[in-house]
């Protein structure tokens, strides 16, 4: 796998680097061609704790976690074990027909823990009235009903669009494209 390194407001030491690149490698079971992929390493200073993000983009998923420790030797750790549970927990659901074409690349092919198979599944479904509305009053509603995230459809465009609470504190909206 290649790399690519960012540091914001923190400088990124050889040592990260070399820490980073030796953990990461351990992702590259999971991967056909490892050597195709790269993954983005995103290290900044946030507040008292440094905050490491990796990313890696496989065809039309995307892999990411961040993590935050006083550490950012102990981020990478964490973040390592959080992306390789995500890989684990969802390894079913991408080995399924319908997704395997979107996900060339990534090897499904590996043994999963029995304590890791997956146990959740849709224990609810709901429809919903999409009223046209601004974005203002999406994130309103959104924080009445108490939620991270509200569908709506966007008064001015038509769209369907859904507005999410970051974990700044600040907003954020998805539409499709």
């Amino acid at each position: 796998m290649k790399y690519k390194f960012l540091g914001k407001k923190i400088k990124v030491t050889d040592d990260m680097k070399s820490y980073a690149e030796k953990k990461l490698s351990k992702l590259d079971k999971y991967f056909d061609n490892p050597e195709e992929f790269t993954a983005t390493v995103v290290i900044r200073n946030a507040g008292t704790d440094p905050k490491v993000e990796v990313t890696i983009p496989v065809k039309k998923i995307i892999l990411r976690a961040e993590e935050g420790h006083k550490d950012p030797l102990a981020a990478i750790d964490l973040v390592l074990d959080k992306l390789e549970r995500q890989i684990r927990k969802n390894k079913t659901r991408m080995s399924k027909r319908s997704t395997k074409d979107k996900l060339k690349g990534l090897n499904t092919s590996f043994d999963v823990d029995k304590t890791e198979k997956d146990k959740s599944k849709v224990v609810k479904r709901k429809t919903i009235e999409l009223k046209p509305m601004s974005e203002d009053e999406a994130v309103l509603q959104m924080n009445l009903i108490d939620h991270n995230f509200f569908v709506f459809r966007n008064s001015k465009s038509g769209e369907v669009e859904v507005v999410y609470k970051r974990t700044d504190g600040n907003y954020g909206t998805l539409a499709e494209k």
